[in-house]
């Protein structure tokens, strides 16, 4: 299982948050296998030195400790939430809980807000770099024809704006940094599985890992800020 991940350079580090996940794992071992980078770095909740996208002062000390390590030239956001014990998906607008809602908000949308913060100072001046966040295409406004899903629609919608909106402000200052939002399509783990429906293709992680590395590596300075499919595809905002 190789990743050639040709388009970086040879050296620095590679980390993956969310790393404990289907696809967030798939992928720290894909970047791993390739071979590119010096380090391999995973962040999650339960992997020590500790790590709670919830908890800035946490996000904030696992940047401090990678940025010592060597220039970073790609992070991964593979972390997210669409339903657990506590909360599911709306199907109607009565359904509505603020509760929900701002808990969505918290995972999808303000800890990786915060993971941009902290971890984009760390990619050099200079040399290319990837800095890419899991979105959903049922985040896009502009596809979205059946409804539903409300918290979830938005928090995704809010995290392609904050992506968006960060790849302006840091083109200034690092113009070779690429950030992305991907759409990793539908893959059989353990957030989308309940809501899989019959007639979609379902993706493993390894396979859904593979293309996604594929649209990283493919991806120019052209294609900062944009939201891409796993397959290359410009989604619609």
């Amino acid at each position: 299982m190789t990743e050639d991940l040709t388009s970086f350079t040879r050296g620095g580090i590679a980390v993956v948050a969310g790393a404990t996940g289907g696809i967030g794992s798939a992928l720290a071992r894909r970047i791993e296998a390739s071979g590119r980078f010096d380090a391999v770095e995973r962040l999650a909740r339960s992997l020590a030195p500790g790590f709670d996208l919830e908890d800035e002062d946490s996000i904030a000390a696992a940047a401090r400790r990678i940025g010592a390590m060597g220039p970073l030239r790609l992070f991964v956001d593979a972390t997210g939430l669409l339903s657990d014990a506590q909360m599911q998906p709306e199907k109607a607008l009565r359904q509505i809980d603020p509760a929900v809602m701002e808990r969505s908000f918290r995972i999808n949308a303000i800890g990786p807000a915060l993971l941009i913060k902290h971890f984009a100072p760390l990619f050099p001046r200079e040399g290319r770099g990837v800095l890419t966040t899991l979105s959903a295409k049922v985040g896009s406004i502009g596809d979205n024809r059946l409804g539903g899903w409300i918290s979830y629609r938005a928090s995704k919608a809010a995290l392609n704006q904050i992506l968006r909106t960060a790849s302006i402000e840091l083109a200034r200052r690092q113009p070779e940094l690429v950030l992305l939002a991907l759409h990793p399509g539908t893959v059989e783990t353990g957030l989308s599985r309940p809501f899989a429906r019959t007639g979609l293709t379902v993706r493993t992680p390894d396979e859904a890992a593979r293309r996604l590395l594929s649209v990283i590596d493919g991806a120019g300075r052209e294609d900062s800020g944009a939201f891409l499919s796993y397959d290359g595809e410009r989604l619609p905002w």
